[in-house]
């Protein structure tokens, strides 16, 4: 199993932050590599820029301590075990730190989750404003 991790500082309050990463169906408008994306509160479906399409299983959305995970549990690509985690701390002074964990399973699929996380995550202060 593959783990990746990407994290940002950002001049942005943790509860602004927390409003863009909770609503998980929403989450093509800041992560790039993701061209549509629809869902409810407990299951999304993506559909990646390369066409493939990934159901993920909303497994925690924590507003208290502002982490959400999910799982893919489905779709056109052979994912064997997958955890995806984003925790949004909040920095005081309106700054927060977003930190983007995942666990993955084939290693094969590390490098391409990796960049397209870190492309995300790198995105994020410019969605924001």
């Amino acid at each position: 199993m593959s783990t990746l991790r990407s994290s940002v500082l950002l001049q942005h309050d943790a509860d602004t932050v927390w409003a863009v990463v909770r609503d998980t169906s929403a989450v093509s408008r800041w992560f790039p590599a993701i061209t549509s994306s629809s869902g409810e509160a407990h299951r999304r479906t993506v559909v990646l820029a390369d066409g493939s399409t990934l159901v993920e299983d909303i497994v925690t959305l924590d507003d208290d301590l502002r982490r959400m995970q999910y799982s893919a549990v489905d779709g056109d690509l052979p994912i064997d075990r997958h955890l995806g985690t984003v925790d949004v701390f909040d920095l005081g002074d309106g700054r927060s730190f977003l930190v983007y964990s995942t666990e993955i399973t084939p290693d094969s699929f590390a490098g391409a989750f990796h960049s397209a996380i870190d492309e995300a995550v790198a995105h994020l202060p410019a969605h924001l404003g």
